[in-house]
């Protein structure tokens, strides 16, 4: 039991370090084998990972940590996120939200459709980020208006303040430069983040999904999609690690 205890937590340190535990990595193959093989050690660690709210997913032979929906110490805040990525309202936020969003379903269109591309460049992600929020810029809100039109005037704000944005400015030449002046600026935003966060790799302007992308989206994304659409609507306060 000691030594099952102690395999698990080695498990579960990697993980909540935001790293992968994978069969094919000499690091930590011995510990993917452990979890699998030994029925005690995967009792002990997910038992860990539950009752601290967190949600393990796997992908290619590797298995990952995420936190999970309103977890406030593995997760983010919107508070949390605004600071780390230099905003200050909350429409900005939702527009990265809104970015991330779309991002995923570049690859992802439905539950039953998996990748669809190798990568995605900058300059599609923003004119699929305009085309699909086209739509929220002319509706119209009435004083008598339903849930549904809440939450498109939710969405209309973020439409307007991307439609306000300019395609780029001057800063947005450094390709490691991120600002809320353009609509680049606020794409480099979400991408940062993004794969400060290990979802994506850029390389020259072309967002490459990980293994991590794929096991969030491929079981995190479609089981909780609409926690993400709600996040846009204005209706949670905690953002998903």
């Amino acid at each position: 039991m000691e030594k099952s205890l102690e395999k698990a937590l080695n498990i579960y340190t990697v993980l909540a370090t935001g790293k992968s535990i994978s069969s094919a990595d000499k690091e930590t193959s011995e510990l993917y084998n452990a979890f699998y093989a030994d029925s005690e050690v995967y009792d002990i660690t997910m038992s860990i990972i539950d009752k601290l709210g967190l949600k393990l997913y796997e992908h290619s032979d590797s298995i990952f940590v995420t936190a999970g929906h309103g977890n406030k110490v593995f997760g983010y805040t919107n508070d949390d996120l605004k600071k780390r990525l230099g905003l200050r309202l909350n429409r900005e936020l939702y527009l990265v939200y809104f970015i991330i969003y779309e991002a995923l379903l570049q690859f992802y269109r439905s539950s039953d459709t998996y990748q669809i591309k190798d990568y995605i460049r900058i300059d599609e992600l923003i004119e699929a980020v305009t085309n699909d929020l086209k739509s929220f810029t002319t509706s119209v809100t009435t004083a008598g208006e339903d849930e549904d039109e809440k939450e498109k005037g939710s969405f209309r704000e973020i439409a307007i303040l991307w439609d306000s944005l300019p395609p780029m400015i001057s800063e947005d030449k450094d390709r490691n430069k991120a600002s809320r002046g353009s609509r680049m600026g606020y794409t480099k935003l979400a991408s940062n983040f993004m794969g400060s966060e290990g979802i994506f790799t850029a390389v020259d302007d072309r967002l490459y999904p990980t293994q991590r992308f794929h096991a969030i989206a491929e079981n995190y994304f479609e089981d909780n999609g609409s926690l993400i659409y709600e996040q846009l609507s204005g209706g949670k306060e905690d953002a998903e690690h």
